[in-house]
């Protein structure tokens, strides 16, 4: 795909967001044959994610939220699934085992200054999907923050957030394609530290 651009990416990384304003109409434009585009792969991540999270509501017996790019409509087609749920500190052992043989364990990544959350991963007909057990208290600061990113994040929005993302990562930018997956969480709820699982350039 051609990745020729109007936009300056480096002024839109250090405001750490863009709008229709940075954008001419015809890039515009672009962005959103491209936005239509990402869309047409939704049906069938979502019947996934569903399928996912009727697994981890078996195997946990908690109640899944979506905490990645596709929950909050910023997925490219590449996108895996990320889903999070709230889970005990002091239950993680039980957690471990009833995971061991259904996932592969990625490790134990800070969640905040204080708190970490367990992260496993099991593919599902293809689709990498990635789980997050976060603290209780952590999970509801996430979910908060996602409802209001579903509230308040304007479809403009996305769209101009997409298209960024997917010229970073094009154009080999991949520090910066890292940073602007973050940009919407801290936009939306700077204390949270949501760090990546692990370098991934699709997501």
């Amino acid at each position: 795909m051609n990745t020729d651009t109007e936009l300056d990416l480096s002024a839109i990384m250090a405001a750490g967001w863009a709008t229709p304003a940075d954008f001419t109409p015809a890039e515009y434009a672009r962005a959103e044959a491209f936005y239509a585009a990402m869309r047409a792969h939704d049906t069938r991540l979502l019947a996934l994610r569903e399928q996912a999270a009727g697994l981890i509501r078996q195997w946990t017996g908690r109640e899944p939220r979506d905490v990645g790019s596709l929950g909050t409509r910023l997925n490219l087609e590449t996108s895996d699934l990320d889903l999070g749920i709230g889970y005990p500190v002091a239950d993680r052992d039980h957690l471990m085992q009833a995971l061991a043989d259904r996932t592969t364990f990625l490790g134990e990544r800070k969640t905040s200054f204080s708190t970490t959350r367990l992260v496993f991963s099991f593919i599902l007909e293809g689709v990498e999907v990635d789980l997050s057990a976060l603290t209780e208290e952590d999970f509801a600061v996430a979910c908060r923050m996602l409802d209001q990113i579903a509230e308040t994040m304007t479809e403009e929005e996305r769209v101009c957030h997409l298209w960024v993302k997917h010229l970073l990562r094009e154009q080999g930018r991949l520090d910066d394609y890292a940073k602007w997956k973050l940009v919407t969480y801290a936009r939306f709820c700077p204390e949270f530290n949501w760090v990546p699982i692990r370098e991934k350039a699709s997501s």
